[in-house]
């Protein structure tokens, strides 16, 4: 098993609208840093993009009723990544939390680089969401 940490963001929105308003492939760009500076293009069941080491492929989890965001990014080489992520609710808002899994061969320090990516990246959303529902 791999050595997993979950990080999440309280958002002041309605879950299920929070949910219906970020669970496309095309919004991850706006919030998700690795992909701000890319397009993303549908190919199949798959989206093409560029990440911060190259071109990546990034599979979704199609759209559901329990706010469900998974993807799995192919970063090459026959690596995939599984990220968790789920909107769920928090009393008449909504908390959004992304599970970080230690992938093989990862230090200590390229952890805690995308530990501070990740919770960076979650600060945008939150920032991004309550900033345009005022």
């Amino acid at each position: 098993m791999l050595p997993a940490r979950t990080y999440s963001v309280s958002i002041a929105c309605d879950w299920r609208a929070l949910y219906e308003r970020i669970y496309r492939p095309e919004f991850f760009p706006e919030w998700a840093s690795g992909l701000s500076d890319s397009e993303l293009h549908e190919e199949g069941d798959q989206w093409l993009a560029d990440g911060p080491e190259g071109p990546i492929r990034i599979r979704f989890t199609p759209h559901n009723a329990h706010g469900v965001m998974d993807h799995w990014v192919d970063v090459g080489g026959g690596s995939t990544v599984h990220i968790p992520l789920r909107v769920i609710q928090n009393d008449d808002g909504a908390e959004v939390m992304l599970t970080l899994f230690r992938q093989p061969g990862m230090d200590d320090e390229k952890f805690a680089a995308d530990i501070k990516w990740i919770n960076r990246d979650l600060l945008a959303l939150k920032t991004l969401i309550e900033r345009t529902a005022n």
